[in-house]
């Protein structure tokens, strides 16, 4: 082994170490939620390649890099991107945080890469009383979804999924949990809804609900998933392989599903993949498997890679873009990172 590839290998796995000890440490602290609706300055700092060794390559598997951020802030409540949903314009954005917080703002561009973020401001995830729901033990916000006009947050810590009329009442609006599967009180702690997306109009699974776990597996040691449409609860599962955990999921407007997973082992250090997965082939007891788009470690620029979404540009591509969960940690980084699909 040469010295340049032990060196990433050595500080691989001690980053991974920290990201474990502190995630669990974040877990256990009180959230630093927003206290109300208020404007937030995010700094960005540009990055401009992706692979630490190789500055000048553009393309890793099918997807090509744009461009990314590394994100900061003195706003206490800021850090721990969980999952975010990028609307069609490809600027504006709406995320929700470990802390039981929205974020939403704009993404400047210039040359078609991410420059800067803008009109940020951030808000407390809302119960039907109108009250702070981290306030309740509700946080741990783990994924994101629209459907309807509505969007619809996982909330890991409690295995509930609750509604909020975003497209009416903003980051003000009230949220109801819903009816979810008695099956999410087995959940492993802290292993649950980190994918929930919900297919296209005109999908044959239009007005459902995906679900799949990060590491609560079935018998056969699958991701255990479901499709939720109103009170009705079909199963399903995903292939669980390489040791990589389900972090967020998104679909492609060619209606195919896109899950975004992360590994951690002392000897492997940290690692994050895209897979693909065809919603064909999402029915009721099926188990569905899929290609991997791309797979990179710490000689990348990633971190604790957790959230994902898509949009189409001006120019037709399919624009990927990806978010880090710093965990309120001083050694990770809450990153932005842009991807076009190759030949979609």
């Amino acid at each position: 082994m040469t010295t340049h590839r032990r060196r990433w290998l050595v500080g691989g796995v001690l980053f991974a170490a920290l990201l474990v000890a502190i995630g669990s440490f974040a877990l256990a602290e009180a959230p630093r939620t927003s206290p109300a609706l208020a404007p937030v300055t995010i700094e960005s700092r540009p990055i401009s390649s992706f692979d630490n060794r190789n500055p000048s390559q553009t393309r890793f598997g099918a997807l090509e890099f744009r461009g990314g951020l590394a994100l900061t802030s003195n706003d206490r409540a800021f850090g721990g991107i969980s999952s975010i949903h990028i609307e069609s314009d490809g600027v504006r954005f709406v995320a929700v945080t470990d802390n039981g917080s929205w974020l939403r703002g704009r993404i400047a561009y210039q040359d078609g890469k991410p420059a800067g973020i803008a009109d940020a401001e951030m808000a407390p995830l809302l119960g039907p009383d109108g009250k702070p729901l981290a306030a309740r033990g509700w946080y741990d916000a783990e994924s994101l979804a629209e459907l309807d006009g509505a969007f619809y947050v996982g909330i890991e810590r409690v295995e509930q999924i609750v509604r909020f009329d975003y497209r009416r009442d903003g980051l003000l609006a009230r949220g109801q949990p819903i009816a979810v599967p008695p099956d999410f009180k087995t959940f492993v702690k802290n292993k649950s809804l980190e994918c929930l997306t919900s297919p296209p109009a005109g999908s044959p699974l239009a007005g459902s609900l995906i679900v799949v776990a990060e590491r609560s597996l079935d018998a056969a040691g699958n991701h255990r998933s479901f499709l939720i449409k109103g009170n009705h609860v079909e199963r399903f599962s995903v292939t669980h392989s390489d040791d990589f955990d389900v972090t967020d999921c998104t679909i492609l407007a060619s209606a195919d599903l896109l899950l975004l997973e992360r590994r951690y082992s002392p000897a492997r250090g940290v690692a994050m993949r895209i897979r693909r997965v065809p919603l064909g082939l999402i029915k009721p007891g099926a188990q569905v498997d899929g290609k991997t788009l791309i797979e990179a470690d710490l000689a990348y620029q990633i971190d604790n890679m957790e959230g994902i979404a898509v949009h189409r540009n001006a120019q037709g591509e399919t624009v990927i873009t990806l978010v880090s969960d710093d965990n309120f940690s001083i050694i990770q980084r809450n990153l932005l990172l842009q991807f076009t699909l190759v030949g979609e």
